[in-house]
C-alpha cells in the first residue's frame, strides 16, 4: 500500500509541475473544454487496449486515461473547487454508500439484486431526487448506441417494453416498410427518422437477448476491417487499384475472407 501511495504522490506532484508557472505550455492552457476529446479519444484507446487483452497496452491506456482525471482535478483545483483529494474521498463515500451488502448488514445474493439496490440508493442521493424523468440520468453526451440502451433498459425497468421478442420482430418489419415507403417518396427527413427508429428497434432485439449492442457493432466493425483489409492485400498482389477492381473480384476475395 505505501509504494502505491507513493506512486499516486510522484504523480500529483507531476501534475502540478506541468501546470505550474515553469511548466509546459501547452498544459498550462488546457481547461474543461478544450480536454473534452483528449478523454473521450482516452477512453476508446483503453476499449480498444481491452479487445487485444495486451497487458502492457492496458496498462499504458488505463495511465493515459488516469492522467485525464487528474488534469481535470487539477483544473478545478486551480479554481478553488476541489482537488484530486476530494474526487477520491468522494468516490470511496460513494462506494460504501452503495454497498450496504457489503459493508452493512443488509444481504444480496444476486448480481441483479446488487443492480436493482444500487439504482434506488442513487435516485435517493443529493442532486438526484429532482430529476423529473427516470431518463434524466443518462448522459445526453454518450454514444448514441449505447445511450439507446441505456434509455430501453430504464423503460424496461419500468414496465415499458414488449413482453415477447416476436413483438419486436413485428416492430422492425413495420419500421422497415415505414422507411421504404420514406425512401419511394424521397422524403429525407423521413428517411433519416426511419433509419434511426430501425437502429432503436435492433437495439432493443439486442437486449432481450443480453447482447450489448456496442459491443456487437465494434466487433462486426473490426471483422469488417480485417476482410477488407484482405481484400486490398489480394488485389494489391495482382499490381491492381482496387476502385479499377470489379465488384465481383471484390466479393470473391470477401468470401474467401469470410472463409479464412
Amino acid at each position: 500500500m505505501k509504494e502505491i501511495l507513493n506512486s499516486f504522490s510522484k504523480l500529483i506532484k507531476i501534475t502540478d509541475t506541468l501546470m505550474g508557472e515553469d511548466g509546459c505550455p501547452w498544459d498550462k492552457v488546457q481547461t474543461r473544454e478544450s480536454l473534452k476529446p483528449y478523454l473521450v479519444e482516452e477512453t476508446y484507446e483503453v476499449l480498444e487496449a481491452l479487445d487485444t487483452n495486451d497487458p502492457e497496452k492496458i496498462k499504458d491506456e488505463l495511465g493515459d486515461l488516469l492522467y485525464q482525471i487528474l488534469f481535470h482535478s487539477k483544473i478545478s483545483s486551480m479554481n478553488g473547487e476541489f482537488d484530486f483529494r476530494d474526487v477520491l474521498n468522494n468516490l470511496s463515500e460513494k462506494m460504501v454508500r452503495r454497498h450496504p451488502h457489503v459493508f452493512k448488514t443488509k444481504e444480496l445474493n444476486t448480481p441483479d439484486q446488487v443492480v436493482e439496490q444500487w439504482e434506488e440508493i442513487k435516485k435517493n442521493e443529493k442532486g438526484q431526487a429532482n430529476k423529473k424523468s427516470i431518463l434524466d440520468n443518462i448522459p445526453k453526451n454518450l454514444p448514441s448506441l449505447i445511450r439507446a440502451q441505456k434509455i430501453q433498459k430504464k423503460a424496461t425497468k419500468e414496465g415499458f417494453d414488449w413482453d415477447q421478442i416476436n413483438d419486436v420482430f413485428e416492430k422492425l418489419d413495420e419500421e422497415v416498410i415505414e422507411f421504404k415507403e420514406a425512401v419511394l417518396q424521397k422524403k429525407n427527413v423521413d428517411i433519416k427518422n426511419e433509419i434511426g427508429d430501425i437502429i432503436f428497434v435492433i437495439t432493443n432485439i439486442a437486449k432481450f437477448y443480453k447482447v450489448d449492442a456496442e459491443e456487437a457493432l465494434r466487433s462486426t466493425n473490426n471483422k469488417f476491417i480485417k476482410r477488407f483489409q484482405y481484400i486490398e492485400k489480394k488485389i494489391q498482389e495482382k499490381g491492381k487499384v482496387l476502385k479499377d477492381c470489379p465488384l465481383e473480384e471484390m466479393e470473391f476475395y470477401w468470401q474467401e475472407a469470410k472463409n479464412k
